[in-house]
């Protein structure tokens, strides 16, 4: 008997699913619990496994499309076999919820099939402002269902072309030709689409810039103590399977700093400042070319060196392989990113709204520098250093209080014992 592939839950408040990517094709013979599809949701990309052993007779969405949680997606079973609308739903490990029983298109009452798109009360109250014949527009939403942003990515087209007619009109014919032999010049060009991950980067960082007043400031670290505790523990770690990186001393700080000034463990809401008793700390994980991607440490203010550690291993590998649920990027309060990776000394990253703040950490540069000794005499000494970037929401915080944090984190990397 054929068995459905369900589009699964994967997290509260979660209705749809992108299909990214079909790992197997129709026909291709496929294991249990054998990755079949990569499904996203705002957040993250998951791999689903098959629920049985078998071949995939019949895949019902393509890559792009938007389903529902519990929407038949495809249907698994032995070569040849009929598809059996009535067949027992196994779903994915991963499912949380029961799903819902959905008819193969061609069961779909001719009634359903002609049934008008809905749009939001936003929606049409943005086509009446700016007096747009919604028909023209093709949707990205579930069902092609037109959504805010397919508005908004249509005005802006519209206002291009308005642009170029404008300037196109106001040239003259020599003019037109330089211009239209320019266009030339790069015609072996090619447009990339935006990947779903990096629309939603864009959004949120756009949004960001717009929501809150971001202020930067900088301090520089001596990590001396960190790399001499780091070099006698490190082994020590690996016996465990922990990889023991910067990262882990890092957030360890940010807790102690987070500690020292609670205040920075909240976010601006309209009535007033919410402050946070947990501290969950986001850790923005390179994706490569696809982006990236911040998974959560919740409750990180419990956990010691060797925890923080091991939740950062464990993080970013299934970060990097897809497997990270919808539940482990929300819920942040504060964000660390190390953009020293890439060569950078140091830099202003956007806050994750709604947080108040984000910390970068530059790359690590030994550099010369004066130190002083018990007497108070000075000398030249060259030691491992880091410019530590703050970024911070001038509504929530103000330079002392952002400054008073910063140093509570340089003075506990600079102090490790």
């Amino acid at each position: 008997m054929a068995t459905k592939l369900i589009a699964p839950s994967m997290g509260e408040g979660i209705e749809e699913l992108t299909v990214i990517n079909w790992l197997k094709k129709e026909g291709d013979s496929v294991k249990e619990m054998e990755m079949i599809v990569e499904l996203e949701t705002e957040k993250v990309t998951t791999e689903i496994p098959s629920p049985v052993a078998g071949v995939l007779l019949k895949i019902l969405v393509k890559k792009n499309d938007v389903v529902k949680v519990g929407t038949t997606i495809a249907w698994i079973g032995q070569p040849g076999e009929a598809l059996n609308t009535e067949a027992k739903v196994k779903t994915p490990p991963a499912a949380t919820a029961k799903a819902v029983e959905n008819p193969l298109p061609s069961e779909v009452a001719p009634e359903q099939q002609t049934e008008p798109k809905r749009v939001s009360p936003l929606v049409k109250s943005m086509a009446e402002e700016h007096k747009i014949d919604l028909s023209q527009i093709q949707g990205t939403g579930l069902d092609g269902r037109i959504t805010k942003q397919d508005v908004l990515t249509y005005l802006e087209s519209r206002k291009e072309l308005d642009t170029l007619s404008s300037q196109e009109t106001s040239q003259t014919p020599d003019q037109l030709s330089i211009s239209n032999a320019g266009n030339q010049t790069f015609s072996g060009g090619k447009l990339v689409p935006h990947t779903s991950i990096r629309k939603q980067i864009a959004e949120r960082m756009v949004n960001s810039m717009q929501v809150s007043p971001h202020v930067l400031t900088v301090m520089e670290a001596d990590l001396s103590k960190v790399l001499n505790h780091r070099a006698l523990n490190k082994a020590a770690f690996s016996a465990l399977g922990i990889n023991l990186t910067l990262t882990a001393y890092f957030c360890t700080a940010i807790v102690s700093g987070l500690k020292i000034c609670p205040e920075v463990n909240s976010s601006w809401q309209d009535d007033g400042i919410q402050s946070y008793s947990d501290i969950n700390l986001g850790i923005a994980t390179s994706l490569g070319e696809q982006g990236l991607i911040v998974p959560v440490i919740k409750n990180a203010g419990l956990l010691s060196l060797q925890g923080l550690a091991q939740q950062i291993n464990d993080l970013s590998t299934r970060a990097r392989s897809k497997k990270l649920l919808p539940d482990e990027v929300k819920g942040g309060t504060f964000t660390l990113t190390n953009h020293g990776l890439g060569g950078s000394l140091f830099a202003s990253p956007i806050i994750f709204q709604p947080q108040a703040a984000i910390l970068g950490t530059g790359m690590m540069q030994k550099r010369p520098i004066v130190v002083t000794d018990a007497e108070g005499n000075d000398a030249m000494a060259i030691r491992p250093m880091i410019y530590l970037s703050l970024v911070f929401d001038h509504r929530v915080l103000d330079g002392e209080g952002a400054d008073r944090f910063l140093k509570a984190v340089k003075d506990t990397l600079e102090n490790w014992s």
